[in-house]
């Protein structure tokens, strides 16, 4: 019968992946989109483009909203040099669905959604002589605008919609009798940023850490500990064994399937309360991930610092360093909770990240090839019908949705790596989920720790030429990114070939298949491989 230590680790573990497991895509924010379900005719059938709406008020230049375009109407520059800075002016009435009695001769006419279709509403503002409309939404969202299958258009000015915030802070300055002036231009997004070099140092940096963590902080004792495993089954375990939770067959299995049924739960329930659990999960698995890193490397640098201790409630007896670490950590993941929503939160959100990672590579371990293919080969098939098939059954990507947080404010799931677009117009984030760090780091930490106990050199293990394949397979994801103009990527897709695939060549043509796929760990005949496996 297990230990309630591990019985407590095992839930603890099981918990975080099924928050983490369910983001494995990479993707960066969508400047411009081609949506399959709106409709497209004749004459109405341009793509929807993100537009920068900047606004001065009595001349001053007071900020920037963001837009989309229609369906149809004239295309906007995509530079603001080439586009005309003019004054806006309500329709009136304000639907904007008859003959405006206001002056819109070289304006940019403003009128409200409903009452009549976005084409009446256009072809109403150019007979009046507007330069371009801008629809306000009744919604916090950009409203795809379309044509009816009956519409004979024939729209020859720019129409963009803006979210009802974006309205009513135009409204506020007109009502007190401002002069409001607008320019209109969607710039195009970069084919490429550096931001995904930085982006690819974080993921091949962490896989790495994470699979010798244990050789740059672990005590020499404990390395020996480790690596000197019990030849008799249940026998000769000591505690560093206890604390490590070895994945079998049916828990890989297990696992694919309820992280299917958390993202469904997600995408149909997510709303800013969900985000705020998410959130505070993923500052509980920061801080724990944060204080088992800091507290590893002082262990190796400062073996003394520990022996002062303190009786703490609930807690125990632990040392003052120690708990110095904690709450400092508390600290942090409170620091970025508050401001996540800042331009600068990535920092914090890929801090507690990378050590929350780090320590799950620590705990749960593959115990063989055998398993690894089971948990990766689902894991696959999980990556692409959440990300490029639900599409077909639910009208949009479910796992892309979820991650974007388009249900819940447009507020993303922390549960992600990112890094900003420096270069970008747009600004936004490059992006990648913990699942496609953890699942491949699973596989290169067994590598690891399979080179290790064979006493094989770096050319004739398989660590180097599995990370190697790591690199290679983000570098194909993001490949498949700039291809597909940014739209989301299963990057197990390509990860997994690159990772698994290259140690099952290398072990086919080295003979070594076997041993890889049983966990042999020496010459000790030792086998890693669970009795449940």
């Amino acid at each position: 019968m297990a230990s309630p230590t591990m019985l407590v680790i095992r839930l603890r573990t099981i918990l975080f992946l099924l928050i983490v497991g369910f983001l494995s895509f990479s993707a960066a924010d969508d400047v411009s989109r081609d949506d399959d379900d709106a409709p497209k005719y004749a004459n109405c059938n341009n793509t929807f483009d993100l537009v920068k709406v900047t606004y001065w008020v009595d001349g001053i230049e007071s900020g920037t909203i963001t837009g989309m375009t229609a369906r149809f109407g004239a295309i906007l520059p995509t530079r603001a040099d080439k586009a005309s800075r003019l004054p806006a002016v309500f329709t009136n009435p304000l639907n904007g669905c008859f003959n405006s009695t206001s002056k819109l001769d070289q304006s940019v006419a403003l009128s409200v959604r409903g009452d009549c279709t976005y084409t009446n509403k256009a072809e109403a503002a150019q007979s009046r002589g507007a330069v371009a409309l801008v629809i306000i939404n009744t919604e916090e969202d950009l409203t795809e605008m379309v044509c009816s299958d009956n519409d004979t258009v024939s729209i020859a000015i720019a129409v963009v919609s803006v979210t009802k915030s974006g309205g009513d802070t135009l409204n506020k300055s007109l009502a007190a009798g401002k002069r409001v002036e607008l320019l209109l231009y969607a710039p195009k997004r970069l084919p490429a940023d550096f931001s995904v070099i930085f982006l690819w140092m974080m993921a091949v940096g962490t896989v790495v850490t994470a699979s010798l963590w244990s050789d740059l902080v672990a005590c020499e004792q404990n390395d020996e500990q480790y690596n000197e495993l019990s030849k008799e089954s249940g026998t000769g375990k000591n505690d560093s064994e206890d604390e490590i939770v070895d994945i079998t067959i049916r828990s890989a299995v297990f696992f694919v399937l309820s992280a299917s049924v958390m993202l469904l739960l997600l995408y149909f329930f997510m709303s800013s309360w969900f985000v705020w659990l998410l959130v505070v999960l993923f500052c509980v698995g920061g801080i724990e991930g944060m204080h088992a890193c800091i507290t590893g490397i002082l262990h190796r640098t400062c073996r003394n610092c520990w022996q002062k201790t303190v009786k703490v409630p609930y807690l125990g007896e632990n040392s003052i360093l120690s708990l110095s670490v904690l709450l400092f950590c508390v600290a942090f993941a409170v620091w970025w909770a508050v401001t996540r929503q800042a331009s600068y939160s990535w920092i914090g959100q890929d801090v507690l990240g990378i050590c929350f990672m780090i320590s799950v590579l620590q705990i749960v371990r593959l115990p063989n090839i055998k398993v690894a293919t089971v948990l990766l080969c689902c894991a696959f098939i999980y990556d692409i019908f959440w990300v490029f098939l639900s599409p077909y059954i639910f009208k949009q990507s479910v796992m892309i949705t979820v991650a974007r947080g388009d249900k819940a404010g447009g507020e993303a799931i922390p549960m992600l790596l990112r890094f900003p677009r420096f270069l970008d117009p747009w600004s936004g984030f490059d992006m990648i989920g913990f699942g496609d760090i953890i699942f491949p780091g699973l596989l290169l930490s067994f590598s690891h720790r399979f080179d290790k106990a064979n006493k094989k050199g770096m050319a004739s293990g398989y660590f180097l030429w599995l990370t190697i394949g790591y690199g290679v397979g983000l570098l194909l994801t993001y490949l498949g990114l700039y291809l597909m103009n940014g739209y989301g990527q299963p990057a197990l897709l390509y990860l997994v070939p690159c990772t698994l695939g290259t140690a099952v060549v290398l072990g086919f043509f080295r003979g070594e298949l076997k041993d890889l796929w049983d966990g042999y760990l020496g010459s000790d005949s030792y086998r890693l491989s669970s009795p449940e496996a």
